[in-house]
């Protein structure tokens, strides 16, 4: 990764809440423009961090079809987070069935790769569900049926129900960063984190009896590459459309904080929970409807009502800055929104060590 992270980091300390005790909130945005749905991101979170030891039916990074069940099934009907914004009582929350994570099934690879049959390549079992068991399938009908990809980390949120819901407290955000990590050592595994994550993305590993969830792949941010590099997320850096920025939420120069704070175009993923995200969105967008006879509709494929469930009230400001923003730039004008949100360099992309002087 490049050392030329420009213009230094600022911040008055008032313009972002952080947590009690945390120095630096880390956070990522999201583009859903981008994202193709090739789960890259998964497969290089998997490879890297959950393969065998309990963690095969473990995914700290999924991208799941929007509308659609997501993984676990139903999550976002599985209750989780807090009651009020004052965060003093969490909301009851379930704890999902191993059915509604789907089983890490086994294929007949050697049948098929090795002794030669005919038979086409499926499960061994009957699986009912699993990660991304309903993808590309959306909602709508001929000719305006409409999906979206959703890209989905832990949040490492400001306000962490799961963190909270923690008998032992093993479950802690990082002073210096604000990442949300579990110590092994603590943890006895008892779950109440699972059913207090209104997203769920903290996962059971019932062969070492303890709770692991996405740790925003410390060790990289941290410099503990081969020569003391520092580096992105793995499921930002490996993916193609390069769809994720990663950076400082009180960056007050970086695009993290610009496209959270000033434009007001990245969004949380539903605010309701009030555990303060840290991961952010750029609202999708489509093209407009269309009549049967092929004739263009003024009407919104993906309908904002929809947008609004997921990213709040926000998704309608968000989306009609951005067209602003184009506009503008069709018309010949610059946009320092849309240079942010179409920069490839990664030092601009991914301002980690902004703060690393202090």
């Amino acid at each position: 990764m490049s050392t030329d992270d420009g213009p230094p980091a600022q911040t008055d300390g008032e313009t972002v809440p952080l947590a009690d005790g945390v120095d630096h909130q880390v956070a990522m945005v999201m583009d859903l423009n981008k994202c193709i749905g090739c789960q890259t991101c998964t497969v290089a979170c998997k490879s890297l961090w959950t393969e065998g030891g309990g963690r095969d039916y473990m995914y700290w990074n999924n991208v799941e079809t929007k509308p659609g069940e997501g993984y676990p099934r139903d999550w976002e009907n599985s209750g989780g987070g807090w009651q009020s914004d004052e965060h003093s009582e969490r909301r009851p929350g379930q704890i999902p069935s191993q059915e509604d994570y789907g089983d890490a099934w086994e294929f007949n690879h050697e049948e098929v790769m090795y002794d030669g049959s005919d038979s086409p390549l499926r499960p061994q079992s009957d699986p009912e569900w699993g990660p991304n068991w309903d993808e590309d399938q959306g909602a709508g009908e001929y000719p305006n049926s409409y999906y979206f990809y959703l890209p989905r980390i832990c949040n490492h949120c400001t306000h962490p129900s799961c963190v909270e819901a923690c008998p032992r407290k093993a479950i802690y955000k990082r002073e210096e960063d604000g990442i949300v990590l579990i110590d092994q050592e603590r943890c006895r595994g008892y779950r109440y984190c699972v059913e207090g994550c209104p997203y769920k993305k903290v996962y059971y590993n019932a062969t070492k009896k303890t709770s692991e969830k996405c740790i925003f792949c410390y060790p990289r941010i941290e410099g503990e590459g081969p020569e003391g590099e520092t580096f992105a997320p793995a499921c930002a850096e490996d993916c193609p459309p390069q769809l994720r920025l990663v950076g400082f939420l009180d960056d007050e120069q970086g695009p993290i904080h610009k496209l959270v704070e000033e434009y007001e175009v990245a969004l949380p993923l539903h605010p309701e929970y009030r555990t303060q995200p840290n991961v952010y969105y750029i609202p999708p967008f489509a093209p407009p409807q269309h009549s049967e006879d092929g004739e263009t509709v003024d009407v919104d494929r993906i309908p904002r009502t929809y947008l609004e469930e997921l990213f709040g009230e926000g998704v309608h400001d968000a989306l009609d800055t951005i067209e602003r923003e184009r506009e503008k730039v069709d018309r010949g004008g610059e946009s320092e929104l849309l240079d942010m949100l179409t920069d490839t360099n990664p030092a601009r992309k991914y301002r980690l060590e902004v703060f690393d002087d202090e």
